[in-house]
């Protein structure tokens, strides 16, 4: 049986070519995919794979997607329904939303 990964122990990765955050937990990838337009940051999926899920990951994925905007200067577009819930639980990252 596989010890759960601690989110503190989550490496996350920016690959820009690939227009994702990703992260391998267990030798499986789990994603926050997004794309540029103009200077908005749209996040258009979030995908951990079902045995993973419950640690954490889908979090770090999106605190570092959505710290990455912040520093850039990017407002968010948050298509992805769990970036979406996410920024609404977390009144910190709601300044980065897109009000046009």
């Amino acid at each position: 049986m596989a010890i759960p990964a601690a989110s503190d122990d989550i490496s996350v990765t920016h690959n820009r070519p690939d227009h994702r955050f990703e992260t391998r937990v267990d030798g499986q990838l789990s994603v926050c995919e997004y794309r540029i337009n103009g200077r908005q940051m749209e996040f258009t999926h979030t995908f951990v794979p079902s045995e993973l899920r419950g640690r954490g990951i889908a979090e770090k994925l999106v605190r570092a997607a959505l710290g990455t905007a912040r520093d850039e200067g990017y407002a968010v577009v948050p298509s992805c329904s769990y970036v979406d819930a996410f920024i609404r639980r977390h009144v910190e990252y709601q300044p980065l939303l897109d009000r046009r």
